[in-house]
């Protein structure tokens, strides 16, 4: 007679996310000890996730979290969509993206030690869910953006759940003026944000790296103009000029009215208030950029799996 029942199977299952198999088989091992079983799968569970480590997540989801005046986002990878329309994928981003409010910093590293409101770690959390969902995840990347005094405004666009979605936006105004100005101006230029992609807040905060890229990209069409070195050396400047301004978000046109700079946009908004308002900082996260997605030749993959 078994050392188990069906019950046992069930409570196992929903335990670990394991399959029906992997339970009973645990079971059996150890005798119908629950506890003992638990630890076996997650022992393989933990070895099955070390091997799915080199894969690539350029899915997931991003979260955007608001409490007083601090905000914070967050990017959570997967390998796949599915597994960001899965609940509890999409319960432990909400989870960390709450605990990130109360980090010191933006280190993942550290968040990782953090204690997880279900127990145990952050980072032992998502070990876990990596073996029981059955898919590489990671998180990727953190922004915390405060405020001495005014509103963080946080937006997602095209939002798969509250607060999770693919881009999230968060808007710094310091201002004295009231929340609900502050709340629709902040709406507004997320969704600007979300829409334009700005690289920096302002031109000094654009990448050197990307800058000096573009220079000699610039250098070389002009290059080809045949024109003289001090001709060309203009229509340097002029292209980096051109750049900053379309790739610097006080300096973009903004989109909600496609010929006004947001520069333009915040001051308007802080006389009509009768107090100033700037914008201090922002973010905005989009899931997987930057993120070398692997090209798979499934026809060779099937090839493969039968030794073809």
């Amino acid at each position: 007679m078994a050392a188990y029942t069906a019950a046992d199977v069930k409570n196992l299952r929903e335990r670990t996310g394991a399959g029906m198999m992997d339970c009973k088989k645990a079971l059996e091992e150890t005798s119908g000890d629950l506890e003992a079983a638990v630890d076996a799968l997650r022992a393989k569970g933990l070895a099955a996730a070390a091997k799915k480590s080199s894969r690539t997540a350029a899915e997931g989801l991003v979260g955007v979290a608001v409490t007083g005046m601090r905000g914070v986002a967050v990017e959570v990878n997967s390998e796949t969509d599915f597994v960001a329309k899965n609940d509890q994928f999409q319960d432990f981003v909400r989870k960390v993206t709450a605990k990130a409010l109360d980090a010191a910093s933006d280190d993942v590293e550290e968040l990782k030690t953090a204690a997880y409101p279900d127990g145990g770690t952050v980072g032992e959390k998502l070990t876990n869910n990596v073996a029981t969902i059955g898919e590489n995840q990671q998180i990727r990347r953190m922004k915390t953006v405060t405020v001495d005094r005014g509103l963080i405004v946080p937006y997602m666009h095209n939002a798969a759940a509250p607060n999770l979605g693919k881009i999230g936006v968060l808007v710094a105004l310091e201002s004295e003026a009231g929340a609900d100005v502050l709340e629709a101006l902040g709406k507004q230029l997320a969704m600007h944000i979300a829409a334009a992609f700005p690289q920096a807040l302002d031109a000094s905060g654009l990448d050197p790296a990307v800058i000096e890229r573009e220079r000699a990209i610039a250098a070389e069409k002009a290059a080809e103009s045949g024109k003289p070195a001090d001709v060309q050396a203009k229509m340097v400047d002029g292209a980096i000029s051109k750049f900053a301004k379309e790739n610097a978000l006080l300096s973009q046109i903004f989109v909600m009215d496609n010929k006004t700079p947001v520069a333009q946009v915040v001051e308007k908004a802080g006389k009509d208030a009768g107090a100033k308002i700037v914008l201090k900082d922002y973010v905005r996260f989009q899931l997987g950029e930057g993120i070398e997605k692997e090209e798979s030749d499934f026809a060779a993959e099937v090839a493969a799996a039968a030794g073809l």
